[in-house]
C-alpha cells in the first residue's frame, strides 16, 4: 500500500501577507491566562492546559450508560460495552461554560490533545522571536532551527549534528523567522502507544489514527488505510455535520441580536416607565401633601370650634353658678341673721331673683364630644386630577334618631327570607354616611324566646345596613334592633309571620266564558252568572266583578296568595274551569 500525500485540511502553506489561517487567537489559557502548556481538548471543545485542568476540584458522578465515555484520548481503544449498571465516575466541571466533563480512567491526562492549539502556540511564539521555544532533541538550548522533513525544532548544536547523520544530511532546514508566515509549524503527531512512531494511519473498526507498529499488533485484523487516503471521506461527514450546524449558530447570532434589541427596548421601556412612575408618585404625593395639610386644618378648625363652645358654655355655666351661690348665700343669710321685719320687707326682692334663677335653663352635660374619628377609607374626592381618600368624621350615630323602613318591617312568611334595611343618623337627624357601627339584632319568637331566629346584618359602609333573617315557622315574632347597646327608632317591634305562601290552582281571566270557552257548566268564584243556563260569569253580566281576576278564589291581584281552601263550600265546575 503506498502512501498517498494529498493536502486536503492539515496542509503547510504559506500565507499571503504572512497570515496565519486557523486558531491563531485561541493560544492562551482561560484559567492561567497564559500560553498554552500540554492543551488538552473538553468535549464541549474548550482547550485548557493540562495543569489548570488537574487543579479543578474533581467530583463523583453517576454513570449508567452502560459504557465507555466518549472523553477519551488517543491512546485509548475500544472496549466491549459493559453491562448497564450504576457506575462511580470522577468528573470536573468546563471552567468556561460549566459544562459536566466525565474524566477517562486515565484522568485529565487521558484527554484528548488540542494540537490545533500547540500549533497556534509555537506559531506565537515564533511571532515573539523565538521566546519560549526550546529544542526538541536536547531539551535545553533556545531553537534557532526547524527541519521541515522531521518537523523538529532544533538548536544551533543538534542542527549540525542532524546534518552529520546520514539519514538525515539532506533534511531541509529552515531558519525560524522564515517561518513566520506559515499556518502550520507544528510537530509530528506521535502513538501514545508507540511514542517512536508517527500516527500516519487510520483504524476504520476502531474509528481512530494508528501507527504502523499498531495495524500489526492489536488491530491486526481491523481495516486501515492511509490518513490521506480516508482523510475526503471522514472530512465530508464532518463537513455535513457543521452544514446542519451552522444554520443554528446563524439562528443563535440573530435570536441573541434581537434579544440585544429587545434589551435596549427594555431599558427605554423601564426608563420611560419610571418617569411616569415619578411623575404620577410626585404629584400623588403632591395631592396627598395638600389633603393631608387641609385635613390638619379641618381638624384644627374643629378643635378651636369645640374649644369655643366649651369655653362659652363654661362661662356661661360659671356666671349662672355665681348668681346662684349669691342668691343662695343671701337668702341663706336673710333668714339665718334677718329680723322678721327685715324677712318681710326683703322677701319680694329674693322671691323674684330665687324664682327667676330657678327658671333659667342649663345643660348639666358638656354641649360638645370628643368624637372626632379619622376614616382613612372613604373617598374626599379629587385634588389636582387625583382620588384621595381619608376624612374627619365628627358625626355619632344617635341610636333615638335611627330609623327602619322596607316592606317587611311588619310581615314575613315562613321560610322565607324578610329583609329590612336601619338608617343610622346623628343627633342632628342627618344620614352618618358611614359604616362601622356596633349593630344588634334579635329576632325571637314570643311562644318560644329561647329559640332566636338567626339573622344576618350587612354593612353598606353609606350609613345604612341590610338586616334579613329566615323563620321557619308562622306566629307572632318580637324584634330588637339595638345600636351602641340602645334601641332605635320603633324597636323593639313584632312581625307576624304567615304560612309559606299559596299559589293559585285557577286561572287568573276576564271571565268565565272566554278562559273555558264558553261551557255552559264552568263556575268562577266570583259568583257571577249569564243568561241562558251559564253556571260562570261573562263580561256586564250579574255578579262579574268588573276587572280581572282569579277564578279560584275572586282575587284582583294576580301575585296574590289564594284564599281559596278547597272546602265543601267550593263552587261546582271550579276544578273544570281550572284545568282550562
Amino acid at each position: 500500500m503506498s502512501e498517498n500525500r494529498k493536502p486536503l485540511l492539515g496542509f503547510v502553506g504559506k500565507l499571503p501577507g504572512g497570515t496565519a489561517l486557523g486558531n491563531a487567537g485561541k493560544t492562551h489559557c482561560p484559567l492561567c491566562m497564559g500560553l498554552f502548556k500540554a492543551p488538552r481538548l473538553l468535549p464541549c471543545l474548550h482547550t485548557v492546559c493540562t495543569t489548570c485542568l488537574e487543579q479543578l476540584e474533581p467530583f463523583s458522578v453517576v454513570d449508567i450508560r452502560g459504557g465507555d465515555s466518549d472523553t477519551s484520548s488517543e491512546g485509548s481503544i475500544l472496549q466491549e460495552l459493559k453491562p448497564r449498571s450504576l457506575q462511580s465516575q470522577i468528573g470536573i466541571l468546563c471552567p468556561v461554560c460549566d459544562a459536566q466533563v466525565d474524566l477517562p480512567l486515565g484522568g485529565v491526562k487521558a484527554l484528548t490533545i488540542d494540537h490545533l492549539a500547540v500549533n497556534d502556540v509555537m506559531l506565537e511564539s515564533l511571532r515573539g522571536e523565538g521566546q519560549g521555544l526550546v529544542c526538541d532533541l536536547c531539551n535545553d538550548r533556545e531553537v534557532e532551527k526547524r527541519c521541515q522533513t522531521c518537523k523538529a525544532n532544533l538548536c544551533h548544536f543538534c542542527c549540525q549534528a542532524h546534518r552529520r547523520q546520514k539519514k538525515t544530511t539532506y533534511h531541509t532546514m529552515v531558519d525560524l523567522k522564515d517561518l513566520k508566515g506559515y499556518s502550520r509549524i507544528g510537530k509530528p503527531i506521535l502513538c501514545p502507544a508507540h511514542p517512536a512512531e508517527e500516527l500516519r494511519l487510520f483504524c476504520e473498526f476502531c474509528d481512530r489514527p494508528v501507527c504502523r507498529d499498531c495495524v500489526v499488533g492489536e488491530h491486526r485484523e481491523h481495516p486501515y488505510d492511509f490518513t490521506s487516503n480516508v482523510i475526503h471521506k471522514h472530512g465530508d461527514s464532518v463537513r455535513e455535520l457543521l452544514k446542519g450546524t451552522q444554520p443554528h449558530v446563524e439562528a443563535l447570532e440573530e435570536a441573541l441580536a434581537q434579544i440585544k434589541i429587545m434589551n435596549s427596548a427594555l431599558q427605554k421601556q423601564v426608563e420611560v416607565v419610571a418617569a411616569d412612575v415619578r411623575t404620577f408618585s410626585e404629584g400623588y404625593i403632591k395631592a396627598i401633601e395638600e389633603h393631608r395639610d387641609k385635613l390638619l386644618k379641618q381638624l384644627e378648625d374643629i378643635r378651636v370650634q369645640k374649644e369655643n363652645s366649651l369655653q362659652l358654655q363654661k362661662a356661661q355655666l360659671e356666671q349662672l353658678l355665681a348668681d346662684m351661690r349669691t342668691g343662695v348665700e343671701f337668702t341663706e343669710h336673710l333668714l339665718t341673721s334677718g329680723s322678721d321685719l327685715e324677712i318681710l320687707i326683703t322677701k319680694g326682692v329674693v322671691v323674684e331673683r330665687l324664682r327667676k334663677l330657678n327658671k333659667v335653663e342649663y345643660s348639666t352635660r358638656p354641649g360638645v364630644n370628643d368624637k372626632i374619628r379619622f376614616c382613612p377609607q372613604e373617598k374626599a374626592g379629587q385634588c389636582h386630577g387625583y382620588v384621595i381618600y381619608g376624612t374627619i368624621s365628627t358625626k355619632e350615630v344617635d341610636p333615638a334618631k335611627c330609623v327602619l323602613q322596607g316592606e317587611d318591617l311588619h310581615r314575613a312568611q315562613e321560610k322565607q327570607t324578610a329583609s329590612f334595611t336601619l338608617l343610622c343618623k346623628d343627633a342632628a337627624g342627618e344620614i352618618m354616611g358611614r359604616g362601622g357601627d356596633n349593630i344588634r339584632v334579635a329576632v325571637v319568637p314570643n311562644d318560644k324566646k329561647d329559640s332566636p331566629v338567626r339573622t344576618m346584618v350587612q354593612d353598606n359602609k353609606d350609613g345604612t345596613y341590610y338586616i334579613s333573617y329566615t323563620p321557619k315557622e308562622p306566629g307572632v315574632y318580637t324584634v330588637w334592633v339595638c345600636v351602641k347597646e340602645r334601641h332605635v327608632q320603633g324597636s323593639p317591634f313584632t312581625v307576624t309571620v304567615r304560612r309559606k305562601h299559596r299559589p293559585h290552582p285557577g286561572v287568573f281571566h276576564c271571565c268565565t266564558f272566554c278562559s273555558s270557552g264558553g261551557q255552559k257548566t264552568a263556575r268562577c268564584a266570583c259568583g257571577g252568572t249569564m243568561p241562558g243556563g251559564y253556571l260562570g260569569c261573562g263580561h256586564g253580566h250579574k255578579g262579574h266583578p268588573g276587572h280581572p281576576h282569579w277564578s279560584c278564589c275572586g282575587k284582583f291581584n294576580e301575585k296574590s296568595e289564594c284564599t281559596w281552601t278547597g272546602g265543601q263550600s267550593a263552587p261546582r265546575g271550579l276544578l273544570r274551569t281550572v284545568a282550562l
